[in-house]
């Protein structure tokens, strides 16, 4: 391939942040970035879930800078986040548009694929299930409220996003979902609630949704980002408040260390730079379908899941290469 990999429909048919001044200052990058890349996704339709802050906010500036044509989208329209995006849009020129999606809404992922699929000529090159949540605490902390909002959220929401855009993508046979897990989708950390079994979920559905959508040429890739200073971290505090209000002392006690600090989180992620999510996913695209990785493990320094990654290549080749099913998951895991 060469060094300045050219993506257009054709080809793809072949074949505040956790602290803010982190957050600008990633901002900032994307231009510099931008002019650093040789991708060029010129004719590229994507569309983003998630887009009032963090990679999607990053990502959807970043692509439309490439020359993709960008549906960002996010809930809770009309907000400051969205106007920001439109105004930037209109000064440089950038082919962005809001739109409003709340992925735990049936109706609204519905009316928003179906408004972007008409805005692009009936063609969605590539879904970026992007949007997520957080909430803090130990396992038996999480009662069915907050378990629902975040399944709903991390694993439904990409459910219904995918099922929105795969028959266009189909028909069209050509196209791309990049679901947006965490490295905490191969690796545990006590605490966390229900974020490690929900990504853990998306992993497994990504994975699968792969095999069976590679004969209609369709890839997927997960991304595996490690930690970066996004606006998850300072976001789960609501929800996490309100699922401390109604726990009892018994169990609040009972788990000092993972209760004490229920929604009163204000950093994380370290000072990786958020950039690299935006990038990784760029260059993605820009590869010939078929030869697309199926994981993208991201952190400047600690990417663990690598192992797990490496071993669950082996246990599917061991279990399914000499099945029927063979060329296929080889297909989807070389």
């Amino acid at each position: 391939m060469s060094d300045s990999p050219k993506l257009n429909r054709r080809t793809l048919m072949l074949g505040a942040s956790v602290t803010a001044a982190a957050y600008v200052a990633a901002c900032a990058k994307t231009q510099e970035a931008t002019a650093q890349n040789s991708v060029d996704l010129s004719d590229v339709s994507i569309l983003i879930t998630g887009c009032s802050s963090g990679f999607g906010r990053l990502g959807a500036e970043h692509y439309a800078r490439l020359g993709a044509k960008v549906f960002a989208t996010m809930r809770n329209l009309p907000r400051p986040e969205a106007a920001e995006l439109d105004a930037l849009a209109k000064s440089d020129k950038l082919d962005i548009t809001v739109l409003e999606i709340d992925i735990t809404k049936d109706d609204q992922v519905t009316a928003g694929v179906e408004a972007a699929l008409k805005a692009a000529g009936g063609k969605l090159d590539v879904l970026i299930n992007n949007a997520g949540m957080s909430i803090a605490g130990p396992i038996e902390a999480q009662d069915m409220v907050a378990t629902q909002l975040i399944f709903d959220t991390n694993v439904y929401g990409a459910q219904r996003m995918a099922k929105a855009v795969l028959p266009s993508m189909r028909a069209n046979k050509s196209g791309y979902i990049f679901n947006v897990t965490s490295q905490l989708g191969r690796v545990i950390i006590p605490g966390f609630g229900q974020y490690s079994p929900t990504k853990f979920a998306l992993e497994a559905m990504s994975e699968q949704m792969a095999y069976e959508v590679a004969p209609h040429g369709i890839d997927v890739t997960i991304i595996q980002p490690g930690g970066y200073p996004t606006r998850i971290w300072y976001n789960q505090n609501a929800p996490s408040a309100a699922l401390k209000s109604r726990l009892s002392e018994d169990v609040i006690n009972a788990y000092p260390a993972f209760t004490a600090g229920m929604g009163k989180r204000e950093a994380g992620g370290g000072e990786s730079d958020p950039m690299d999510i935006p990038n990784a996913i760029a260059d993605a695209i820009a590869k010939p379908q078929g030869t697309r990785p199926l994981r993208i493990a991201l952190h400047p320094k600690a990417r663990p899941q690598e192992i797990v990654n490496k071993a669950s290549v082996q246990a599917q080749l061991t279990v399914l290469g000499n099945s029927p099913l063979g060329p296929i998951v080889k297909g989807v895991l070389d």
